[in-house]
């Protein structure tokens, strides 16, 4: 019996090509998280003469919860989240001879927006260590986080959603690990407009930043003959984004705008290395393209004793730029694993 090792611990991935029928060519998540077994445990309530009762019990529901947590964001993997957790992106080359390949993934705003389940790409897993593995199919993102600060990189986070857990026999599948490029937040861009989003460029204030996306899509479960959900579906995403301003003009021209309530549209633009070679884009990229309001601006605060302040923007749908959100990620990988 071997005991396990955290060093020896992996996520494999692998996306479906039929939404709940598990594959077999993985990949490694270069990152950390463990699964529970998230079935539903009952112990009956009865009178049977029996102190402690006699230990009668069922599992009326079944199903698996992965908490990928905080680690670098890559070009490389980020989409993976994305595919799973708002729909799928069909990978589209740069033109002419440009070797970046482009994802955009936008939000729907009006019912002939709206994604079917089978828009969204599934994924089976495998995870544990070198003593366990475990398995489970029909996995996809109900909520994920992008995070940063100026010196560090961009973070990310995501909850998934899967079908019932099993021990896996076959183990670890043998897998060549990625290679990856982390996003760095201080190569971030900020802009910040009314009208045209990324026409005004704001900077030497953008002091960290987080996106949370509460993706909307859910299990529904249904009694269909089986004890894990019956589908999936998605409802109204929530979004929401802290930045994290220097206290200075630009800060004090966005409290105004706040008290205004004045529409914002707001990208996040954040380039890597060079493309091998360069054609609309020439370097590796995100894009977050977000429309909304303030909600609220924090007390000043303080940052080794420079002055700074935080806003908090809800994101909603600006009808002049007819946008709610969309994110865009540029790499080289023409195929996700």
């Amino acid at each position: 019996m071997a005991n396990g090792i955290k060093s020896l611990r992996q996520i494999q991935t692998s996306r479906e090509s039929t939404q709940g029928t598990a594959s077999t060519d993985y990949s490694v998540w270069r990152g950390i998280g463990t699964l529970l077994d998230a079935r539903e445990s009952v112990f009956p309530e009865e009178d049977i003469g029996i102190f402690g009762g006699a230990g009668r019990q069922y599992f009326p529901k079944l199903g698996a919860a992965l908490e990928m947590e905080s680690v670098e964001a890559t070009y490389e993997q980020l989409p993976h989240i994305f595919d799973a957790g708002i729909c799928y992106a069909a990978p589209t080359t740069d033109t002419g001879t440009g070797t970046g390949y482009i994802r955009t993934w936008t939000e729907p705003i009006v019912s002939s927006d709206t994604f079917a389940s089978t828009d969204l790409k599934t994924y089976s897993f495998k995870c544990g260590d070198n003593n366990e593995v475990e398995k489970f199919s029909f996995g996809f993102v109900t909520e994920f986080a992008l995070s940063g600060a100026a010196g560090e990189a961009w973070m990310v986070n995501a909850t998934w959603t899967g079908r019932e857990v099993a021990s896996d026999s076959d183990g670890f599948v043998s897998v060549t690990i990625p290679t990856v490029e982390e996003m760095l937040f201080s190569k971030t861009k900020l802009y910040i407009d009314d009208t045209t989003i990324g026409n005004t460029l704001v900077s030497d204030t953008l002091l960290g930043a987080t996106l949370n996306i509460n993706t909307g899509w859910s299990a529904v479960d249904t009694g269909s003959g089986r004890l894990d959900f019956s589908f999936i579906k998605q409802v109204a995403p929530e979004i929401t984004l802290d930045i994290t301003f220097e206290h200075n003009a630009t800060a004090t021209a966005e409290k105004a705008k706040w008290r205004a309530g004045t529409g914002r549209l707001i990208r996040l633009l954040c380039e890597g290395t060079a493309l091998t070679t360069a054609g609309t884009y020439t370097y590796k990229t995100m894009t977050i393209n977000l429309a909304g309001k303030w909600d609220s601006f924090e007390k000043i605060d303080e940052q080794d004793g420079n002055d700074i302040v935080t806003g908090h923007f809800i994101v909603h749908y600006n009808s002049t730029a007819n946008l709610f959100a969309a994110i865009t990620v540029v790499n080289q990988v023409s195929s996700m694993p």
